[in-house]
């Protein structure tokens, strides 16, 4: 609602505001209002408008809101991918457990393929070794052999499966394997859609020169982040992304420090699989950085978050400035990093992120 009025708003060249109602209840609970009537919420307003705690709405452009239309549409798709993914693992266990000691990854293409058409012990046992042997062959003639489909066969006479409404599983399976293939073609083709996107875009040179982040990780930074000249300072950026830190203390008390997770959730989701990916990556700027802070006594989460606020001030540096990425203004000095790095824990506060600077 918010998008569709702001812009009917500046199609008739009319500058528009947006007023949520626990921003009009902050407002009228300090003037000691006891009622609410509509005259009194229009004087309200009125007051937020000249007060300038109105906040203006923003438009996004044609190409950032291609962008979001893409990205958000594949965050959703992958995510329906990896649950159809558990689903199917999770039926096997019932229907054939040792599917997964012919083929370790039950949702590969040729492993999908073969479950729709036997999707249960006793389907591969009543098909026979050369019927599998032969949809074998159809599938991927150069991996797997005759004696692939004899040790399926041999496997399902001796499975342990449970047995118990094998038939409803098994159309549940089937059904299932058909929705990933599908799911997974769309996400192939909406993935070419962003690449063209990206190579039609000057905007995001800097972010593609940034060897941490990939295509997905650019996309979703340029959606999100949209026109980057609507922020003035780094530190609205970081708020904009929820990676500001909420203290909360009263008198001796003082609380727990945290994010405030107030902003974009799906640019704090990517910057931390950026993050995890930079920390194992050998000679990565962003992995020094995270490796200087551990050694000068951060904990290894909070260093994380550090390394998240970094990237994403690096980010908007480069939408901003157009400029091509420097690793040196990330971290100048090298650090030695391990050859293990076990990845901090998402959801435990960052107290000292502040210390860290961007």
């Amino acid at each position: 609602m918010e998008r569709i009025s702001t812009t009917f708003c500046k199609a008739a060249g009319t500058n528009c505001a947006c007023c949520t109602p626990d921003k009009l209840t902050s407002s009228r609970e300090p003037r000691g209002l006891r009622a609410k009537t509509d005259k009194l919420d229009a004087t309200t307003i009125a007051r937020m408008l000249v007060s300038g705690e109105a906040r203006r709405g923003y438009v996004p452009t044609e190409m950032v809101a291609t962008y979001r239309e893409l990205v958000r549409l594949h965050t959703q798709l992958a995510d329906e991918v990896a649950r159809y993914k558990n689903e199917i693992q999770a039926l096997l266990v019932v229907l054939f457990p040792e599917f997964t000691q012919v083929f370790a990854d039950p949702c590969r293409a040729t492993a999908v393929a073969l479950l729709k058409l036997y999707p249960s012990a006793p389907a591969m046992v009543a098909a026979g070794v050369e019927a599998i042997a032969a949809q074998l062959h159809e599938l991927a003639p150069r991996n797997y052999r005759h004696h692939t489909a004899e040790q399926l066969v041999q496997l399902a006479q001796q499975s342990s499966g449970s047995g118990l409404a094998t038939a409803a599983r098994s159309t549940s399976l089937k059904i299932l394997c058909d929705q990933l293939e599908h799911t997974q073609a769309n996400l192939t083709q909406l993935e070419k859609e962003i690449d063209k996107l990206l190579d039609t875009d000057a905007g995001v040179k800097g972010l593609k020169s940034v060897p941490g982040f990939g295509h997905k990780t650019v996309a979703v930074l340029r959606a999100e982040l949209g026109d980057v000249t609507r922020f003035q300072r780094t530190d609205q950026v970081v708020a904009y992304a929820g990676l500001d830190i909420e203290v909360k203390e009263s008198g001796k008390w003082k609380g727990q420090a945290k994010l405030s997770k107030r902003g974009s959730g799906r640019l704090r989701r990517i910057l931390y699989m950026a993050a995890v990916r930079c920390i194992r990556r050998e000679g990565s700027a962003f992995g020094a950085y995270y490796h200087r802070l551990v050694a000068h006594g951060m904990k290894k989460r909070e260093a994380l978050m550090a390394v998240m606020r970094k990237m994403l001030v690096v980010a908007y540096r480069l939408l901003r400035t157009k400029d091509t990425y420097d690793p040196t203004k990330v971290c100048a000095m090298s650090v030695a990093q391990p050859p293990v790095v076990e990845p901090p824990t998402w959801h435990t506060p960052a107290a000292k992120l502040v210390a860290a600077g961007a």
